[in-house]
């Protein structure tokens, strides 16, 4: 039986694509489509349109705010995705301060946060750092290292019980990462 698709896009590291704005992740959407269409060459987009009476527009509207709606194919499943027009705080920009240049932007998000709904980066938008399979790794030897020259001896007891553990080889991979870089930056 094949993998499931999910699964193995799930498990891709996305984390030396991730790009950070006002304290939130992105994955660049051109890096997103382009791994899809290298492990699955028929995947396919749809960017949603309306019909208007000067012809149709690719986002919808409630007379107030706008939103666009795309939907990424990827092995004959579509997942959709509608995602408010925004301004570079996050905040919906009104209808009358809407250009194409803000729903072009909005769609190249939106494909990105489809192409999440199958599989690739989608612990990104949970608010996750690593893939499910990386997070439940088990420190390895290196960090360890690494951890016992950036922490004194007398602070790793505080730091096993700030994160609930016995000893420091029961800390996860993700874990050690986040110790070891917080405290590389100090």
């Amino acid at each position: 039986m094949a993998e499931n698709y999910f699964v193995e896009l799930n498990n891709i590291n996305v984390q030396d694509k991730v790009e950070k704005k006002n304290n939130l992740s992105y994955l660049s959407w051109a890096w997103a489509w382009g791994e899809i269409k290298k492990k699955f060459p028929d995947a396919n987009y749809v960017i949603y349109e309306r019909e208007t009476e000067k012809g149709p527009v690719n986002y919808f509207t409630d007379g107030k705010t706008c939103w666009v709606k795309t939907g990424v194919i990827v092995n004959g499943i579509e997942h959709i995705e509608e995602l408010p027009v925004m301004d570079y705080k996050n905040k919906s920009i009104l209808l009358e301060n809407i250009t194409s240049f803000d729903v072009n932007k909005t769609i190249q998000r939106s494909l990105t946060k489809a192409v999440a709904r199958h599989g690739l980066g989608l612990y990104i938008y949970a608010g996750e750092d690593l893939p499910e399979e990386e997070a439940k790794k088990l420190i390895e030897p290196e960090q360890i290292k690494k951890i016992k020259e950036l922490v004194s001896e007398d602070k790793i007891p505080d730091m096993l019980m700030y994160y609930k553990l016995k000893k420091l080889e029961d800390m996860s991979y993700a874990t050690a990462e986040e110790v070891i870089a917080r405290k590389s930056h100090k």
